[in-house]
């Protein structure tokens, strides 16, 4: 008869799942062994650790749409979920995790692993619940697929071992206290009040410089977004997660916004008179309009955090497409085209600055823009784009322009160090036709995302021989963000103890796996060694050698952060000696205009 694992993977394979990502225990035993007799349908994928895990769960749901699953064993197991089980709950994205646990017996006693999983699990799950008994694995399973998906955060379930391996009872007996649960789950169509839609409408046609900015929620919504720009004469901001709402080569597309932003973001935000914020919940008021400046509508699923970011004048409660599609009957178009023209007039200068920045060399070194720049004009069609947490996100956000039908992302909200090379590992298992890069740092490289290139050389079979796999890899022998925010944040020089990390050779390392190592040192060969990494039929690691003082710098620096990079610059030995790479210039701006330089 089959157990309980069996049946729990049988329900699995209902809900869709192709595949789980995790690693074994014997807090899973039973698990394990139904993955054996389930013959590949769900599929385990072995990562080299649970916090992998749970990172290729995000990954999953955030480049199909669908939950993503992990599982991890009992005690130690599970605690490695957590981080990436946070990365899912604060990009929203719906993720259910199977755990093990000791026997119920044993529960209490302060028993080997044995961890209060539901406490453990309480503030980054939206359901968390412990199977107990062979009848309640059914609708424990069905609902947390169904909050999964209707709050798009974390499901927890624990399975104690023992019951694991428990006769299956897929359908209980017809008593009180038996519950019948099903399969199955359908998207809400969420509309506003009729009477906020008018009230926005009014704000909207009444504004004359409209800042549109748009994040992940507005995903699905791309066709509506561009009804409004065009019929507003609005520019639009992309926030980190909607990077891929939009296509780059939109003339009123301003980019980027915040301290990885673009110049033409940043005076869009501080000129206009109107706000309309879709989908995103972009958290930095600095990069946001003065309050007063101008007026307010927002578009968001979670009634929680409308009019949370900005004093709003119309709170849109609802679904990004169905809101915009039941409020372009209410706009007018807007005539007067001047600021429209301004914004694109902006773009174009942006665009220019970028290609000037990455243009850019400093003796024999890379210079890390042009990394991103030189593969920009040779992204492959529909190629799915991850990043790190780093240096690096700066020139993934800034240099890359992205194309119709290409998606990406990266951690946004945890910003947590590791989600590249998983995300693209995940997205590549779920989309084995597209091309997938990662943009990571060495840092991130180092803390994990090598061990993962073992995982890669576990699939070989799987990953190698179709469109181009890369994982980008900026060495420059530093954890470069961290540095140059003590630099303009804390007014400190570089300390090296925590700062500098040892140079490792990743395209050789790459290379003793079997797979496509490419090592580039030489400025005048970026664009080439591009060429073969995405000529490759083996997933490769492409290794570039950058300069580690091309400063990360916003759009502007702001006061207090001028001040700061000049303390720094006048007791840091790295940058004392560097008479260009573009910070000292901007310094120098500032350094002007600041009190008691003299005595500096």
């Amino acid at each position: 008869m089959a157990q309980v694992s069996d049946f729990v993977l049988a329900r699995l394979r209902e809900w869709g799942v192709a595949r789980v990502f995790g690693y074994p225990g014997d807090g899973i035993n039973g698990l394990l062994g139904a993955f054996d007799r389930a013959t590949g349908d769900p599929e385990f994928i072995q990562v080299r650790h649970e916090e992998m895990a749970a990172f290729m769960a995000c990954g999953h749901a955030k480049f199909t749409g669908e939950v993503g699953v992990c599982a991890a064993t009992s005690g130690p197991g599970a605690v490695h979920l957590l981080n990436g089980l946070y990365d899912a709950k604060l990009d929203h994205q719906p993720v259910v995790a199977i755990v093990g646990q000791q026997k119920r017996l044993s529960l209490g006693t302060h028993y080997q692993q044995e961890i209060h999983l539901d406490r453990l699990f309480a503030d980054v799950s939206e359901y968390c619940e412990m199977v107990t008994h062979p009848g309640q694995a059914r609708h424990v399973i069905d609902r947390a697929f169904k909050t999964a998906l209707t709050t798009r955060g974390v499901a927890t379930i624990v399975i104690p071992n023992d019951i694991q391996e428990e006769d299956a009872q897929p359908s209980p007996p017809k008593a009180h206290g038996s519950v019948f649960s099903s399969v199955g789950w359908s998207r809400p169509r969420v509309l506003p009040d009729p009477d906020e839609l008018r009230r926005a409408a009014d704000v909207l046609n009444e504004g004359e410089r409209v800042a549109i900015l748009v994040g992940q929620g507005a995903a699905d919504a791309a066709g509506e977004v561009v009804g409004v720009a065009e019929l507003l004469g609005a520019g639009v901001a992309k926030a980190l997660l909607g990077r891929d709402v939009l296509p780059d080569d939109l003339p009123y597309v301003t980019g980027p916004i915040g301290l990885l932003g673009s110049t033409a973001s940043d005076k869009m935000i501080k000129e206009c008179d109107t706000l309309f914020l879709i989908g995103t919940s972009f958290p930095y008021s600095e990069w946001l309009p003065d309050e007063g400046q101008a007026r307010g509508v927002e578009i968001d699923i979670d009634g929680r955090m409308i009019g949370m970011r900005y004093p709003m004048d119309a709170h849109l409660v609802g679904d990004a497409k169905e809101t915009l599609k039941a409020l372009l009957p209410l706009l007018r178009r807007k005539e007067k085209r001047s600021w429209r023209k301004k914004v694109e007039k902006d773009v174009r200068e942006w665009l220019t600055i970028c290609d000037t920045w990455a243009g850019q060399h400093f003796g024999d070194t890379i210079n890390p823009q042009s990394v991103a720049a030189e593969l920009s004009s040779r992204l492959p069609d529909r190629a799915i784009l991850t990043a790190d947490s780093g240096s690096a996100t700066n020139w993934w956000a800034r240099h890359l322009k992205l194309r119709d039908g290409m998606d990406a992302s990266l951690s946004g909200t945890l910003a947590t160090m590791g989600p590249g090379v998983p995300y693209a590992i995940a997205a590549r298992f779920a989309h084995p036709t597209r091309p997938v890069i990662a943009f990571v740092g060495d840092g991130a490289f180092q803390m994990n995302g090598m061990n993962e290139m073992i995982t890669v050389k576990r699939y070989m079979d799987r990953l190698a021989g179709g469109p181009p796999l890369v994982f980008c890899v900026f060495n420059n022998q530093d954890l470069n963000q961290v540095t140059w925010e003590q630099r303009a944040m804390a007014g400190d020089p570089k300390y090296p103890a925590s700062q500098v990390i040892p140079d490792v050779p990743y395209g050789a390392y790459a290379e003793l796996l079997g797979l496509r190592g490419i090592r580039c040192e030489s400025p005048k060969k970026v664009g080439r060694a591009w060429d073969e990494a995405l000529a490759s039929d083996r997933p490769v690691v492409l290794e570039f050698m950058v300069d580690q003082e091309i400063a990360p710098i916003p759009p502007h620096l702001m006061v207090p952060m001028a001040k700061k990079t000049v303390k720094a610059a006048l007791h840091d030995p790295e940058l004392a000696g560097i008479a260009h790479r573009g910070i000292r210039q901007k310094v120098a701006q500032y350094a002007e205009r600041l009190p008691g330089r003299g005595h500096a």
